[in-house]
């Protein structure tokens, strides 16, 4: 790892200006999970799935994916297999493995949602832009 200079009396100011917009963020994204009857955690395991590039998650990808214990992700898939935006598929060759995918219904609340924190980010990229522009001086 290379070594860095010491922090700066700038570099607190825009690592302090860049946790507040994290934190707004977070926010931001809790408050579209739950308008969208979802806990953000229920979101990032729908985006997580999705983000899988078309291949189906097993649950304890989905656990590692979500740093969760496996049990917590079974819980999850639970969950959202109940409120039918996720699905179960056994796998033929080894039946105690279980993978999921998203269904329809979850297809277009995740969309809504990634829309929705899509416009967010665009609209804070500038200002993480000036962030990032300070750190690297």
């Amino acid at each position: 790892m290379a070594r860095s200079r010491s922090p700066t009396e700038a570099d607190y100011r825009t690592l302090a200006g860049f946790r507040r917009g994290l934190r707004l963020f977070l926010r931001f994204s809790e408050n579209a999970a739950a308008a969208a009857g979802l806990s953000p955690r229920q979101y990032q395991a729908l985006l997580a799935v999705r983000g899988a590039g078309g291949r189906r998650l097993t649950i304890g990808a989905l656990a590692q994916e979500l740093g969760i214990r496996h049990h917590s992700a079974v819980g999850l898939v639970d969950r959202l297999v109940g409120l039918r935006f996720l699905r179960r598929h056994a796998d033929a060759a080894d039946r105690r493995r279980v993978e999921v995918s998203t269904t329809a219904r979850g297809d277009r609340a995740l969309a809504r949602l990634a829309g929705a924190h899509r416009a967010e980010l665009v609209g804070l990229a500038p200002a993480l832009r000036v962030l990032l522009r300070n750190l690297r001086r």
